[in-house]
């Protein structure tokens, strides 16, 4: 499981790590434990979710450089592309909904881009996180590293992707789908 973010501690509160917000909170709900990794340029944790040992990872490559981190990890870990979940922002979701895909292309994401890039597929499974988007003539980039709004119920988000996830594991990504997609 591969939550996409940005390594720096200014970063750790904008919209953009809410990929990391997700697998620290699998971390602690599961007592796992970050170490960094130098050969997938990555913090990793290892985790027991519904049941399965999961490798949690945050790439420390930045965003657009996430790939790097994604493909490392499946190469060590001998895995195809379809077991790894990728958990990322999506600012053309409303503020909170959720969205499991099996596959898919990288909807303008560029941390889903370079992940497409370095695996040199769309074959892996992905949890979109709407962090609602910028206000009319607000810059997107601007918009994505900025931190969440006082109203918005951040926690309520990650405590429903971590649940998404827990079924996903459990019971298949259909499932996730069909529990969690537009919720």
């Amino acid at each position: 499981m591969v939550g996409l973010g940005n390594p720096k501690p200014r970063y750790a509160p904008t919209r953009h790590n809410i990929g990391f917000m997700v697998v620290d909170q699998l971390a602690r709900h599961n007592d796992a434990g970050w170490h960094t990794d130098h050969r997938v340029h990555g913090e990793l944790a290892l985790a027991t979710i519904a049941g399965a040992e999961v490798v949690l990872a945050k790439p420390m490559t930045y965003m657009n450089r996430s790939g790097v981190t994604a493909l490392a990890l499946l190469a060590q870990a001998e895995l195809p592309t379809e077991r790894m979940l990728v958990v990322v922002d999506d600012f053309l979701l409303d503020f909170g909904r959720l969205r499991f895909r099996r596959h898919g292309s990288d909807g303008g994401h560029n941390g889903l881009a370079s992940v497409v890039e370095k695996l040199r597929s769309t074959e892996f499974p992905r949890l979109r996180c709407g962090i609602g988007g910028p206000a009319d003539g607000e810059d997107v980039i601007d918009y994505v590293l900025s931190s969440f709004g006082a109203d918005e119920e951040v926690d309520g988000l990650v405590e429903r992707s971590c649940a998404g996830i827990e079924v996903h594991i459990e019971e298949g990504i259909e499932a996730a789908m069909n529990r969690f997609n537009g919720t």
